[in-house]
């Protein structure tokens, strides 16, 4: 219908313009086509992205992976990759825009004047504002009572951020060829927390947004599939088999006052990490103080899915087929699935080793270890499956609770350590 529509213009512009050459006309038209990019110089790496990204919303359609980013991330991964859009210009983010003695930089005027609109949205990214926004909506919907009644959990949920330290290490290797800021960005991806690992990725290597995040979110789908293989060779059938005893109630009070000495306490510590524990300790304090609804709810609602749409789709508008095509997507692939298992065991293992100095009456269910990765609440909720196949009549989703909103605030504290170290 397009091509006859403009074939028709065509026909008609000689009857208003004389001096209109058809011909010219039409070899403009069929030029700006995007189909014939597919067939000159590296035309057709954007017609594999544009499968990737097809990929992509098939398993957030049809299997369900992580859909409320994954599916805006892999539509944005398209449409960054249809020739001729102009929606996304990555040379507007790299070059000389960059460079602090350049004109530009720290400002985003070159951007309103040549970005298409992608880039302008992108802007909420590069300034760091979407991955704090939902922040601000995760801590309105996370209960940490789990936390408070069990502090032990926060040693759990600790432990699962050696997944990250780990990766950053091994990825110095001669053999991957990463710097220390790409390392770090890559290493995020173990502690299973989207939001926070593109946080520090944009600050330590923007370059590699795209593969980073499609790698974070996937797995983070993937998790009642990577961790029980995990769970269950690092635990005896007697530990999986352990019931722990009730968590206490914890009061209205002790909620309140959590969120605010948690984000006095870490940001005095921590401060390049006073930006994420900030937001989602406001977004607590918002559910728990009880007299602002209307904000709770706002956070939960309608802020967070607004932020959720433009984040994922620029997120993915990163991912054009120069930047995902080559040999490191495929390193940070492979060392982002380790990164997330090595996190997955050391909770369980931490478990395992405060078990040796706790009496019989109080041990830790082992399973609840890998609840310490920030995947809220598919990680707790693998821990429970995997604890009632061991025994039907054992309830283990409250106390995983507990470290896996240890790990959103460990996940975050791991970001704010390197950002301070490498920032």
């Amino acid at each position: 219908m397009f091509i006859l529509t403009a074939l028709l213009l065509l026909v008609a512009t000689p009857l208003m313009a004389a001096d209109f050459n058809m011909a010219d006309g039409l070899s403009k038209f069929f030029g700006e086509m995007g189909f014939t990019s597919f067939f000159t110089g590296e035309g057709w790496k954007n017609a594999v992205m544009l499968a990737i990204g097809c990929v992509l919303l098939y398993l957030a359609i049809k299997k369900e992976y992580e859909p409320l980013l994954l599916l805006p991330i892999a539509f944005g991964m398209i449409l960054t990759n249809l020739p001729g859009a102009g929606l996304f210009h990555t040379e507007l983010w790299n070059g000389e825009f960059l460079n602090p003695d350049s004109e530009y930089y720290h400002s985003y005027r070159h951007i309103m004047a040549d970005g298409g609109l992608l880039d302008i949205l992108y802007i909420g990214v590069k300034a760091g504002v979407y991955p704090c926004l939902i922040f601000l909506g995760v801590g309105a919907m996370t209960d940490f009572g789990p936390l408070i009644a069990n502090p032990k959990s926060l040693l759990l949920g600790a432990a699962a951020q050696i997944g990250i330290f780990a990766t950053f290490l091994v990825t110095q290797m001669d053999i991957f060829g990463f710097t220390l800021q790409e390392s770090a960005s890559i290493g995020i991806i173990g502690g299973a927390d989207g939001p926070t690992a593109i946080f520090l990725t944009t600050k330590l290597a923007p370059q590699l947004l795209g593969p980073i995040a499609v790698a974070a979110y996937s797995y983070m789908a993937l998790v009642p599939v990577i961790q029980p293989p995990i769970m269950r060779m690092l635990t005896t059938e007697k530990e999986r088999k352990i019931r722990m005893q009730q968590l206490r109630t914890v009061s209205k009070k002790e909620k309140i006052i959590f969120p605010i000495v948690v984000a006095i306490i870490v940001s005095l510590i921590l401060p390049s990490a006073a930006t994420l524990i900030g937001c989602l300790m406001l977004g607590n304090l918002f559910k728990e103080s009880g007299v602002v609804e209307r904000l709770s709810k706002a956070a939960q609602n309608e802020l967070n899915n607004i932020v959720v749409i433009c984040l994922g789709t620029t997120v993915g508008a990163t991912a054009t087929a120069e930047a995902f095509l080559n040999g490191h997507t495929l390193s940070i692939l492979c060392v982002g699935i380790v990164a997330f298992g090595i996190g997955s065991a050391s909770g369980v293992l931490m478990a395992k080793a405060m078990n040796l100095f706790l009496s019989k009456d109080n041990k830790i269910n082992p399973l609840i270890g890998s609840a310490g990765v920030s995947a809220v609440p598919m990680a707790a909720r693998v821990s429970q499956v995997e604890g009632q196949k061991a025994d039907p009549r054992n309830f283990l989703l409250m106390h995983a609770m507990g470290p896996n909103v240890a790990g959103v605030i460990g996940s975050a504290v791991a970001a704010g350590v390197l950002l301070s170290f490498l920032g």
